[in-house]
């Protein structure tokens, strides 16, 4: 039993020639045909910040759907976050949690049936400020530890941390292994390794990576990146 997951800070799908194109965004997660994703800055920013990726085009250009977090009508995620699942995948349970922050920030989670296996799901982008970043992945990481111990749980998002050593690694290391994909930002020279992937024990990783590609170059200014894994 296998499962791929990936993350994409998606830049409200304006890309690296200034264009607003949904669409691109969407052959590009095509291109990665994971089965679940975790989304960043997948809002709009100001006024009612409705959704990037229209409802319209995920149904007629996609296998996938937008996990309902009730929160804003026009948006899919919450404070930009969201987790799209392949059709087919079960919803169980979703919710959105708050997070300490200088900016606004919060995290998304779903529980999933996948091909029978039970997976939580946890996505965020953390603060700039490697103080709060600290204290959010503290947060986070007890609360996805708390789901670990019934279930396979993975964390993905835009980490926003350039250090090796950096605090945020740490506290999610204490619950979790941490994969490092590959550098992921800029997309027209990645050298920030921004974007991880994190997961229990009840996970097991079979490979991991960049997404490079000649329209993932021009889709946003980060690279998507990718796990895949063995249920244990």
């Amino acid at each position: 039993m296998s499962v791929r997951v990936a993350s994409y800070n998606i830049r409200k799908a304006v890309g690296l020639d200034r264009r607003r194109d949904p669409l691109r965004i969407l052959r590009v997660l095509e291109e990665i045909d994971a089965d679940v994703v975790a989304l960043q800055e997948a809002d709009r920013r100001f006024g009612t910040r409705e959704s990037v990726l229209p409802q319209v085009l995920l149904e007629n250009h996609t296998d996938y759907e937008a996990v309902p977090l009730d929160v804003q009508v026009d948006s899919m995620g919450w404070h930009g976050n969201a987790i799209l699942v392949k059709k087919g995948i079960a919803l169980e349970e979703h919710d959105i949690i708050h997070i300490p922050c200088l900016e606004p920030r919060g995290v998304v989670t779903a529980r999933l049936s996948v091909r029978g296996r039970r997976l939580s799901v946890f996505g965020m982008h953390l603060d700039l400020s490697g103080l709060w970043r600290t204290r959010q992945a503290r947060a986070i990481a007890d609360l996805a530890a708390a789901a670990s111990e019934s279930h396979a749980t993975v964390l993905m998002g835009d980490l926003n941390e350039w250090r090796a050593r950096a605090g945020t690694f740490r506290e999610f290391a204490k619950h979790f292994s941490i994969l490092d994909p590959g550098p992921s930002f800029h997309a027209a020279r990645p050298v920030g390794r921004l974007d991880r992937i994190m997961h229990c024990e009840r996970l097991a990783a079979r490979d991991c990576g960049v997404h490079r590609s000649a329209l993932a170059a021009r889709a946003s200014d980060h690279l998507p990146v990718w796990a895949d894994f063995d249920f244990a």
